[in-house]
């Protein structure tokens, strides 16, 4: 956290405004001269982060401002404002106070997350919400206090019993147990009432928990639907498709990815092995997991339907109910937290409805990346979780250079996170890395070292920073070429390529596809493409004799600016047994000239 108060002080310091530094771990509040005023936004301040993940206020900092101006300072004494936070609170908080000096002198309140829900000693609650302090109803402080206790509300007994499931969730289930590919497929084989208490919703020999009730029945009490799904020709436009996939779970799930899948469009890739990939507007395991996640994660107990909103450019999942306590999307990739309903994320995982715990975001990361795709973006309301996923068609250099890395890497969320990043950063350092892989610095600058290592051979540190204990890194040149125009500092529009050949010809007058290779940082196909729109707009054309293969050398066109005279290829080499003839033909040419 340290690093991040850092980072965020360094860059309000640079003329960022406060406001914008600010997160669902970090907040500043301005020492405008009234104790008592700033005293009561502490205090609410340290209950609402106590309510959430925890975080830090920063006190001396003026939001509304950036650069040296923004640091207006405080004179509170620490210990003073530990001791009234503490008294003012309800249980009691205890929070770390921390002098600061420069660039003037702060105070940093740190607040960690507690096991229970506090409030002021008014009985009123808060929790953190992105940069929001949300004021808690009594219904949501009882959630929270049940999220924090360990409450299951899925474990709970139903109203339904095992006669109440209809044979075509049974078979469902059975068909999703058989296309697991380890011991879970043996539950398929089990009789119906075994099967159930195999997957944990059943209490006794016949009743079904609320969970068994919501995965297997028909129309469960909890919700009239399970999902709603729009389809829309543009985000902005009316629904042209709406169908509401029904219950039981075990079948709704694959009936919205049916929905999905019908109006997908697809993009071919070869791969330079020959091997072809196809590649989805959006992939189909991260739809897959972002349902099963709404599923498991959402608050069962609030009114409202699992939203499924599709448009060629944009896929979002929306489903009732905030993030679990504790979890923010700064921290959800790493964060070690319980599922809102255990015993439904239980089930679900071993139907292969979902990962197991803190996996499936993972792998909805990962997938979006290995398509050539933006990460979705994850957005924490007080009454709503929006996954989104972007659409249209993808960046196909990206998804060729990960086809091709091995098995391991294209596993690896910190590996396509980085590559990722790197496409729009020049370089990266620990420090710069570690909010985007949600880890410490520490963490980050082991995996950066890693990749820049010879076994993987992805990066490198830059020259000027090689000796320094936490160098910058940046892609290795082969990296850097075959990722091509997938790196957005790599490319280059027409009229900066046009420029620069045309500035190599003026003064070299001929051109390689090795050369342009090396002027670009690009591969040979590229290469190879700047060489064919070149031609066809008549700035080069070929002057060697040589027509294919790597010695083809080009010189001006006919459409070159101030054309220069191109060489003619040169002459065809004459053999030995020809050189006689060669030698009259060339003395009767001298004769006649005579």
């Amino acid at each position: 956290m340290d690093r991040t108060i850092d980072a965020a002080l360094a860059r309000i310091l640079q003329g960022g405004i406060a406001a914008d530094c600010e997160s669902g771990v970090l907040d500043f509040k301005e020492d405008r001269g009234n104790a008592s005023e700033l005293e009561d936004a502490l205090v609410r301040a340290a209950v609402c982060f106590a309510n959430a993940a925890g975080g830090t206020v920063v006190v001396g900092v003026c939001d509304k401002l950036g650069g040296p101006a923004a640091f207006t300072g405080t004179k509170l004494d620490a210990e003073a404002v530990r001791q009234r936070i503490h008294e003012r609170t309800d249980p009691r908080l205890l929070v770390e106070v921390e002098t600061r000096t420069t660039p003037a002198r702060l105070l940093l309140v740190t607040i960690r997350p507690s096991a229970t829900v506090h409030a002021d000693r008014s009985g009123r609650s808060w929790q953190r919400v992105n940069r929001d302090c949300k004021p808690l109803t009594p219904p949501e402080v009882a959630r929270l206090a049940d999220e924090r206790r360990g409450y299951d509300w899925s474990a709970e007994a139903s109203s339904r019993n095992i006669a109440d499931i209809p044979p075509d969730a049974f078979a469902a289930a059975r068909a999703l147990l058989r296309n697991q590919r380890d011991e879970r497929q043996r539950l398929a084989e089990l009789s119906d009432e075994d099967m159930l208490s195999a997957l944990g919703v059943l209490i006794g020999r016949d009743a079904l928990t609320r969970a068994g009730e919501l995965l297997f029945c028909s129309a469960p009490g909890a919700a009239p639907d399970a999902m709603l799904y729009q389809y829309r020709q543009k985000p902005g436009g009316e629904p042209r498709t709406t169908q509401r996939p029904g219950f039981p779970l075990v079948s709704a799930v694959q009936r919205t990815l049916d929905l999905v899948a019908a109006r997908q469009n697809t993009t071919p890739l070869t791969l330079p092995s020959g091997q072809q990939i196809v590649i989805e507007d959006f992939p189909q395991d991260a739809v897959r997991e972002a349902l099963s996640n709404a599923i498991c994660h959402r608050d069962w107990r609030v009114a409202g339907v699992i939203t499924v909103d599709h448009a060629p450019e944009i896929l979002s999942v929306v489903s009732p109910g905030p993030l679990v306590a504790g979890v923010t999307p700064e921290n959800i990739l790493t964060i070690t937290s319980h599922p809102r309903n255990p015993a439904l994320a239980k089930a679900a995982r071993l139907l292969g409805l979902a990962e197991e715990t803190g996996r499936g975001v993972d792998r909805m990361y990962r997938s979006a990346i290995r398509s050539g795709k933006q990460v979705p973006g994850i957005e924490g309301h007080f009454d709503a979780v929006r996954v989104a996923f972007a659409g249209g068609a993808p960046d196909t250099s990206i998804a060729r250079f990960v086809a091709q890395l091995p098995a391991e890497e294209q596993e690896d969320t910190d590996t396509m996170l980085l590559l990722h990043r790197f496409c729009t950063a020049r370089t990266l350092t620990a420090e710069q890395a570690a909010p985007l892989l949600q880890k410490p610095v520490r963490e980050a600058a082991l995996i950066l070292r890693r990749l820049a290592g010879d076994a993987v051979g992805l990066l490198e540190p830059t020259r000027s920073t090689a000796a320094r204990a936490s160098p910058a890194f940046r892609l290795r040149g082969g990296t850097l070429q075959r990722l091509g125009a997938a790196v957005a500092y790599n490319r280059r529009t027409e009229d900066e390529t046009d420029r620069k050949v045309i500035a190599h010809l003026r003064e070299y007058g001929r051109i390689t596809n090795r050369t342009l290779q090396n002027m670009f940082d690009v591969g040979v196909f590229k290469a190879r493409d700047i060489l064919s729109d070149l031609s066809a707009r008549g700035l080069v054309q070929r002057i060697s004799a040589q027509t294919r293969g790597p010695k083809v050398e080009w010189g001006p066109g006919p459409g070159f600016p101030g054309r220069l005279a191109a060489k003619a290829p040169p002459p065809t080499p004459v053999s030995q047994a020809e050189l006689p003839l060669a030698n009259s033909v060339k003395a009767r040419g001298s004769r006649k000239r005579r």
